[in-house]
């Protein structure tokens, strides 16, 4: 924990976790107010889970949460009022700790409890710049966008996998150029991993490494989350209220696990035997609850699309088939696949060898189903099945274990931007990656609204594409580098066995390997060799480092 006290009232924190309230409790404080909304973070818990902590250790739990860069006078007056009732010492948190502290310095401000000199002095004592804060205050609550914080000749917001192979990539290419990189997290994950975390196959831990480890050596990291764009002004806007301008911009902010989509699933998720491979600290709870089962129903759905790594949700399903299998218990276990799609796989090529592991296993289909409804206690999902006339009906389905994977859409300061779609994702150029109405701002990765697959390795073609065009709208380098979609999804049918899915735009296959070495269409132990010992070094040690291996980009003159 990282507690930092602006007054003898109040402290403030980066997000905490369950296992912290003890501590936090100990320390002397009566209530927690969380400020982040959930489903910001995929290792993020619901406020729910400290909540329940909270009252168990005597502690008051309330839920405020702000949008990130969007507090407004309104919430800062119920955060004062709040504060003012509640027991104290007050601990509150976001993501980290920035919001907390602008709500707190906006209720000072409204209430002339302090002054503004003296609010910034007891901000900064607590680590927080609050500069752009007391500037919107002096600008009649908007921010002010005629000084700015900084200035880089590239911008990359999102510090993912895409973010940051693209960092690399530019650097390979000009060492000299000034980029900086927007991201609030601490911690990066290599989230492919995930699905062999819940099949007992890789621990945890070896999939996070710490932001400040894998960030490219003379980038700067900028510990913040966005807050706006001003794309006729070239800036973007803070959380805080601080102002970064750019000469170019690539957005990579990945996308949002919107987990209140379901009715009842974030009070009953990580508990009643409700888990999910797409949260980091859950992934564990899938293996156990996995190696308990001995007989019943297995539950796993698929939302509507898009969705990152759409294999994923049938990769849990097979992996834990296939340890009841090997456990002798897989007659006495009913598995249902509920998809919200028509089809089992987008690409037809590979859906013969997944229906043959399908009826080995026993698998029943459920095509056309959404899940809409958990009730955790009584161990029901209720789902919105299509009918063929075009009506829907409700199917409820008792459960003794069920894989949910949640809805998923661009984060909210995309959505609300002008660099998005109808639809709300960004709005690429499916070839060149540039935006289609700011020349000078690129994009890749899960928040696009490119048809390809969301995943890593999209991620990892993406990226030196992006680079190229880039260092090209700068008149540093010639030619237009063109993506082709390309996407892999490596589909774990059981352990030690993969059907290794590539393909391109449109569903055309496109394998890295000769098929007398790897034949993607049908289940290949090189290919979980790949999977398991190969794709995580490449991914820390090539994708991350700017080594473009099997992924140069396409010229065109």
């Amino acid at each position: 924990m990282d507690i930092r006290r602006l007054s003898p009232e109040l402290s403030v924190s980066p997000q905490i976790r369950a296992e912290d309230v003890r501590a936090i409790a100990e320390a002397g404080y009566r209530t927690l107010i969380c400020n982040r909304p959930d489903g910001e973070g995929n290792d993020q818990p619901l406020f729910r889970e400290i909540a329940e902590r909270a009252r168990e250790q005597g502690l008051e739990a309330h839920y405020l949460p702000v949008e990130s860069g969007k507090v407004t006078d309104e919430q800062a007056r119920e955060f004062g009022a709040l504060l003012a009732r509640a027991p104290k010492p007050v601990l509150a948190w976001c993501r980290t700790g920035t919001r907390s502290t602008t709500l707190w310095a906006l209720s000072q401000a409204q209430a002339g409890a302090l002054s503004l000199p003296q609010i910034v002095e007891q901000a900064s004592q607590a680590g927080y710049d609050l500069q752009g804060v007391v500037r919107r205050i002096a600008n009649g609550g908007r921010t002010a966008l005629d000084t700015v914080d900084a200035r880089h000749d590239v911008v990359i917001v999102g510090g993912g996998a895409a973010g940051i192979a693209v960092a690399s990539s530019l650097l390979a290419r000009a060492p000299s150029l000034d980029i900086a990189i927007i991201d609030p997290a601490d911690v990066h994950y290599y989230q492919p991993g995930w699905t062999l975390v819940g099949a007992g196959v890789f621990d945890p831990r070896t999939t996070a490494r710490t932001m400040a480890s894998v960030l490219p050596r003379g980038v700067h990291w900028i510990k913040a989350a966005v807050a706006a764009f001003e794309p006729e002004q070239d800036l973007v806007i803070l959380d805080g209220c601080r102002v970064v301008a750019y000469q170019q911009l690539v957005v990579c902010p990945g996308l949002k696990l919107d987990w209140h989509a379901i009715e009842g699933l974030p009070g009953t998720l990580g508990r009643h035997r409700v888990t999910s491979n797409y949260r980091y600290d859950l992934a564990p709870y899938t293996w156990q609850l996995v190696r308990e089962l001995r007989g019943g129903r297995a539950v796993f759905t698929q939302p509507p699309m898009p969705i990152k790594c759409a294999g994923a949700p049938q990769k849990a399903m097979y992996l834990s088939a296939d340890h009841w299998r090997r456990s002798g218990v897989l007659r006495d276990i009913d598995i249902q696949f509920c998809t919200a799609g028509a089809v089992l796989f987008g690409v037809p090529d590979y859906v013969p060898a997944l229906m043959e592991y399908v009826q080995a296993y026993g698998i029943h289909l459920d095509f056309g189903e959404t899940l809409v409804a958990v009730d955790g206690p009584a161990r029901k999902a209720v789902f919105n099945a299509a009918q063929p006339d075009g009506s829907s009906r409700e199917v409820v389905r008792e459960f003794d274990l069920l894989h949910v994977v949640p809805p998923q859409k661009a984060p909210d300061f995309i959505r609300v931007s002008p660099l998005a779609d109808a639809t709300g994702w960004l709005d690429l150029d499916p070839a060149t990656l540039r935006h289609k109405r700011y020349a000078n701002i690129f994009g890749l990765g899960d928040v696009g609204n490119t048809s390809n697959a969301k995943t890593a390795a999209a991620a990892r073609k993406q990226a030196p594409v992006v680079a190229h065009n880039v260092l090209a709208a700068r008149g540093a380098v010639r030619g237009e580098a063109h993506y082709d979609g390309y996407g892999s999804c490596p589909l774990t049918v059981e352990r030690g066995r993969i059907v290794l899915a590539e393909f391109l735009y449109g569903g055309k296959l496109a394998p890295s390997f000769p098929s007398w070495l790897i034949d993607g269409r049908r289940p290949s132990r090189l290919a979980w060799y790949l999977k398991e010992r190969i794709l995580p070094p490449l991914y820390w040690q090539a994708m991350l480092k700017g080594r473009e291996w099997m992924a140069q980009p396409e010229l065109v003159a």
